[in-house]
């Protein structure tokens, strides 16, 4: 009962002083504005100014200047090749554009009784001059961001009625967390 008691305190103790810091102005002493009581104005005109500033912020100094970084980045041979596979695979995770969206029980040659669980990633690998029988599947590695890319043929690959973040979260576990 006490933490909820000491927090309306706080709250209403930071109303009444930031509108004591508004009411102290002579814009609402005289003139027009005198004639009225703002109870929260003060609080609203501070949300609505700290959400002004990190928006032009943001807009007006973040953006260009992360893209000026960008550019650099994209100069360097090295640093370009690093940056933008480490961008695109963590897009791939957690992006607009997530790809791992069909979790897959692959088996890695015929003979194979093992199977390892991954995600598709490309179904079409023409632009590399591989067979049309080949798709391209991802299999994360447990504890980490690693894992590798395996050209495998089609009929290795058995598709998993399974959301692709609970697979995901199994995978990168090691196997302990529960599938849902």
């Amino acid at each position: 009962m006490t933490p909820i008691g000491v927090t309306i305190y706080v709250i209403v103790f930071a109303f009444t002083w930031i509108d004591g810091l508004l009411r102290d102005l002579e814009l609402f002493n005289e003139g027009a504005l005198s004639n009225y009581s703002f109870p929260g104005i003060g609080v609203l005109i501070i949300l609505i100014g700290v959400t002004l500033a990190g928006f032009l912020g943001q807009k007006l100094v973040f953006r260009p200047l992360f893209a000026a970084f960008e550019r650099l980045l994209h100069r360097a041979p090295i640093v370009k090749i690093i940056y933008t596979s480490v961008k695109e695979l963590l897009s791939a995770f957690v992006g607009k554009e997530r790809k791992f969206e069909k979790p897959v029980l692959v088996k890695l040659d015929n003979n194979s009784v093992v199977r390892r669980l991954g995600f598709i990633t490309a179904t079409d690998l023409v632009h590399l001059r591989i067979s049309s029988d080949y798709i391209g599947v991802y299999l994360p590695s447990s504890y980490g961001l690693l894992g590798e890319l395996l050209i495998v043929p089609a009929s290795n690959v058995e598709p998993i009625d399974a959301h692709s973040a609970e697979v995901m979260k199994f995978i990168v576990s090691g196997g302990v967390s529960k599938l849902k």
